[in-house]
């Protein structure tokens, strides 16, 4: 199995860009989901963290 391959996409099908051209289903940058299939696992893993922390950031901006 290739390893590179073992990282699932966080892709929820709820896909929907904001102004900045972040889903609002998987916080992907527009060029994350369309480079996604070319990023090695390493990739993908730090892909996830920032999705991770954009969620973060605009669930405490919407509460606010």
């Amino acid at each position: 199995m290739n390893k590179d391959k073992d990282v699932p996409s966080p892709c929820v099908r709820m896909c929907c860009l904001d102004e900045k051209n972040i889903c609002l289903g998987c916080y992907r940058t527009l060029d994350e989901i369309l480079e996604w299939s070319a990023y090695s696992a390493q990739d993908k893993a730090r892909v996830i963290a920032r999705c991770d922390t954009r969620r973060k950031a605009l669930d405490k901006k919407r509460k606010s």
